[in-house]
């Protein structure tokens, strides 16, 4: 099994220090059965999307390497998202730590769970912009 290449957008709005947030959630995923960090991009400040009344974010983007499969991937992303704090709320909510899987290699998942590549990532400044940062090949494709 070859470990494809996936990037995760992580973004927080919650908690004393949303940098420290963003450190813990990468060292978390550093953590994961067969699963290695290529790239952190930068740490983005960004206004809140889908629900505006609310503290802003502060988003990343992690290129991993992994021989995790999409739907287990997205498994341990939730397990770690409640290890470090999450507790559920509404969609598009405040939230300690979320972790989306954008890209999974040039795989394409349409489940009730799972969408890959993830739905309007492309219009979404603080996924994108960090995307472009770590992968500038990628960013360009619209």
């Amino acid at each position: 099994m070859s470990h494809e290449r996936v990037f995760i957008g992580l973004g927080t709005n919650l908690g004393a220090d949303l940098d420290q947030n963003l450190h813990e959630a990468v060292e978390a995923i550093r953590q994961l059965p067969d699963t290695e960090v290529v790239r952190v991009s930068s740490f983005m400040r960004s206004a809140p999307w889908g629900v505006t009344d609310q503290p802003p974010f502060l988003n990343a983007v992690v290129e991993i390497r992994t021989q995790l499969e999409p739907v287990p991937l997205l498994h341990a992303l939730k397990e770690l998202e409640q290890r470090l704090g999450r507790v559920p709320s509404y969609r598009w909510g405040p939230r300690l730590i979320d972790f989306d899987i954008i890209l999974y290699g040039t795989r394409v998942v349409d489940l009730p769970e799972l969408k890959i590549p993830h739905p309007h990532y492309q219009e979404r400044d603080f996924v994108r912009l960090p995307l472009a940062e770590i992968a500038p090949e990628l960013a360009a494709v619209r």
